[in-house]
């Protein structure tokens, strides 16, 4: 996979760009579908961004109706489970509910397949990298405004209040809230430096800063919240690398062939789920926190990636095309055992759903 620098980004052919995971020159490695892509002629916005605004979440009744969650993938068949070995939690996803790219939405389903609900209402703006909160009451994700401004955004899942975390610091994404909940480690790429940077800043979004001068994208926090995980080609290859949130004691933990991008850690810090492959063949891959013992878990065929532990670590998250391979629009959410038993799809959507993070 090549780390894309600039934003320029051919409207005609978004969904090509889905199926290669690769946006031809947006400013952010292609590591999830195109959720690293960006409309060049945004939906028309406010002029500056908004502080503070309340939001009524739009609930499931614009959306298709769900299948319960027994129905199993076509391609693969869910094994019988006591009610106490069902998938608990909430997973929140990014819903490509209009099929256009510039009016992405989130969206969240619980972990059984109901519950299915978009949250955000603004249709004149890209949403997406969204994850829920450690206590799984609000969730963080980025919207971007105009042409090179992304912001961060937190919503609380019970009010529906949205706050604005940032401020014109450039394209920002993939936000994460820290496991005790004072801080937000997130990707910036800006048009002066060109290059992607994990950066970190206080919950309320004061005091953001770069953790380090290390190009990277795609963080997630250590279950201790003393590491961060992330994607960087600044060995070659795009690897995984993990480094203290001071920016010290960085080093390579994977050893795959073309990685993409998004992964996630394990709430024990025993493993690491990432995703790897060649264009609509990538696979999900499980792995020791020391980057040993890498291997495929996913049913193949499913072009499956964007990975998400459960809270518990016994399922797995993530995006695949097992029932519509091929189809532009047949990326659906999917959960299955860390052996790669047990496949169920979640949602049933004539448009793209994408980018699913787990919480409780």
């Amino acid at each position: 996979m090549k780390k894309n620098k600039k934003l320029h980004i051919w409207i005609g052919l978004p969904f090509l760009l889905l199926a290669c995971n690769v946006g031809g020159a947006a400013p952010t490695p292609a590591t999830d579908l195109f959720a690293t892509l960006s409309a060049s002629t945004p939906f028309a916005a406010s002029a500056s961004p908004i502080a503070t605004f309340a939001q009524t979440p739009t609930f499931s009744s614009i959306l298709s109706t769900p299948v319960p969650p027994s129905a199993a993938p076509t391609t693969a068949s869910a094994q019988t489970s006591s009610p106490a070995e069902q998938p608990k939690g909430k997973i929140v996803f990014t819903c490509q509910i209009f099929k256009t790219q510039a009016s992405n939405q989130i969206c969240i389903i619980n972990a059984d397949g109901s519950g299915f609900q978009r949250l955000t209402a603004d249709e004149n703006r890209q949403h997406y990298y969204p994850s829920l909160s450690p206590d799984g009451q609000s969730v963080a994700y980025a919207a971007f405004l105009k042409a090179n401004i992304y912001e961060i955004y937190e919503m609380n899942l019970a009010t529906g209040k949205v706050i604005q975390l940032t401020n014109k610091l450039g394209n920002l994404n993939a936000p994460e809230i820290s496991p005790d909940g004072k801080q937000i480690v997130f990707k910036l790429w800006s048009a002066n430096l060109d290059k992607n940077v994990i950066w970190v800043m206080e919950r309320n979004g004061n005091s953001p800063d770069k953790i380090s001068r290390v190009e990277g994208w795609d963080p997630t926090w250590s279950p201790d919240g003393e590491y961060v995980l992330f994607a960087s080609d600044v060995e070659g290859a795009t690897e995984l690398f993990r480094m203290r949130v001071n920016g010290k004691d960085m080093h390579r933990v994977s050893s795959l062939p073309a990685i993409r991008g998004r992964s996630d850690w394990s709430a024990d810090g025993q493993f690491i789920v990432t995703y790897s492959g060649d264009s609509w063949q990538h696979e999900i891959y499980l792995m020791n926190a020391d980057g040993s013992n890498a291997h495929i878990i996913s049913p193949l065929g499913g072009n499956a990636q964007g990975p998400s532990f459960s809270p518990d670590g016994q399922w797995v998250t993530f995006t695949a095309y097992y029932d519509a391979y091929g189809d532009e629009n047949g990326c659906e959410i999917y959960v299955m055992r860390v052996d790669g038993t047990d496949l169920r799809r979640l949602t049933h959507n004539d448009y793209c759903d994408y980018q699913p993070r787990w919480g409780p």
